[in-house]
């Protein structure tokens, strides 16, 4: 309540004097499109680092606005390559609007767990006219600052209709956690009974905030389907000190509260089920996996088969290999390709994007990639290469913020 009290501050506290109702009528579609794409493109270069960019961005904002500094967490670097992610993902589709859009629509219904109003998308474009100014040492021209103007307005209008689109259900969702265990010292399983009913599919994510780290949000997948009294289970590895998952691993004890943004994400099996289930995993990508494959196993759909291919650094890795031991006993579709570095029996040897190519030819399949990110990487270039559409290849955010496919 705090968090959205100072999001509607009043003029007085620092916050921007346009009403709601007046920024919503200002950020009605724009055309924005290939034309303005070419332009930003062959400017980029005046612009970026984006690094640099995003740094004046936030300057500019809080200089503005001081106010907003609360709203986000004490470190700003992983909001900053959120936000990176994010202008890159809008250059490189701005020539797919119906992409960009339903991206960017998701975007906005999830940003309503930080209280975010239509006003704030006038303060964001503000900033970051004068951002690029910076960087560019005061030298862009009318038509550079322009297209990125039409660029930001686009995407702002997809997300306050995502936000509108979304308004009778929760922003945020509690959740009480009901089981933790270490399964290794960097890696914990919990579990967490949100106290209203959690709308997710499986294979989707869910943001997590813990008390430890106010405003601070990472995506996590449920591992399996939701039980029957709607618990979600979630696979967490510690990934250094000091952040989300270390507050999941170390900080986090049955009993304690924890919060979850809308679910999210497109690695969904397809309704209906038309063609065979490639999976890849790594790690506590395995999540992702399990949910996709009780969800295979729930559907029955006859005909269709799976393929998993599980990659890990070592055998003692496969922390959840009764899980897996049951599915390949109750679902005989599935075929599982255990994949490890050091190669220890019954697991061939070598990378996981290697061995898919020792198994057949996938080019008929869906593909769904999940894990740390340079496997996803790997994996979604060897799909590539192999002729599987971009179309049929569905991933997780990476863990660390970096999107495969990126090129700018």
């Amino acid at each position: 309540m705090r968090l959205r009290a100072r999001l509607r501050a009043p003029a007085g506290h620092g916050a921007p004097h346009a009403s709601p109702a007046t920024a919503a009528a200002g950020l009605r579609a724009v055309l924005a499109g290939p034309a303005d794409q070419e332009v930003i493109v062959r400017n980029l270069a005046q612009v970026t680092p984006f690094g640099a960019l995003i740094g004046h961005l936030y300057d500019a904002m809080f200089e503005r606005h001081p106010y907003l500094r609360q709203l986000f967490p004490a470190s700003m670097e992983f909001q900053m390559a959120h936000l990176e992610r994010a202008l890159r993902y809008l250059i490189e589709n701005l020539g797919r609007p119906d992409e960009a859009t339903a991206f960017f629509t998701r975007l906005g219904r999830d940003h309503r767990k930080l209280g975010v109003l239509p006003v704030h998308y006038e303060v964001f474009e503000e900033a970051l006219l004068e951002a690029l100014q910076r960087q560019a040492g005061g030298r862009l021209g009318g038509d550079v600052t322009g297209a990125w103007l039409r660029m930001a307005r686009f995407a702002a209008a997809a997300m306050v209709r995502g936000a509108d689109d979304a308004l009778r259900e929760p922003s945020y969702w509690s959740g009480t956690v009901t089981y933790h265990r270490r399964r290794r010292p960097d890696l914990a399983v919990l579990r967490v009974r949100p106290s209203e009913p959690y709308p997710c599919r499986p294979g989707q994510y869910a943001r997590l905030q813990s008390p430890l780290l106010p405003h601070t949000w990472r995506p996590y997948t449920p591992a399996g389907v939701p039980g029957t009294d709607g618990e979600l289970e979630f696979h967490v590895r510690r990934t250094g000190p000091g952040g989300v998952s270390d507050a999941l691993v170390t900080g986090t004890d049955v009993g304690d509260t924890l919060l979850l943004g809308p679910a999210q994400g497109t690695t969904t099996l397809d309704d209906p089920l038309a063609q065979d289930v490639l999976i890849v995993a790594g790690g506590t990508g395995w999540a992702t996996a399990r949910a996709l494959l009780e969800d295979l196993a729930a559907r029955r759909t006859p005909g269709r088969s799976a393929h998993l291919f599980l990659g890990v650094r070592t055998a003692d890795e496969l922390y959840d290999a009764p899980a897996l031991a049951r599915l390949e006993k109750r679902c005989p579709w599935l075929r599982v390709v255990r994949v490890t570095e050091g190669g220890a029996a019954p697991s061939e040897h070598g990378t996981v994007d290697a061995a898919i190519t020792r198994h057949g030819d996938f080019t008929g399949h869906v593909a769904y990639v999940s894990g740390p990110p340079a496997m996803i990487t790997a994996v979604v270039r060897r799909l590539a290469a192999l002729g599987l559409p971009a179309g049929r290849i569905r991933h997780d955010p990476a863990p660390d913020g970096r999107t495969a496919g990126l090129t700018l």
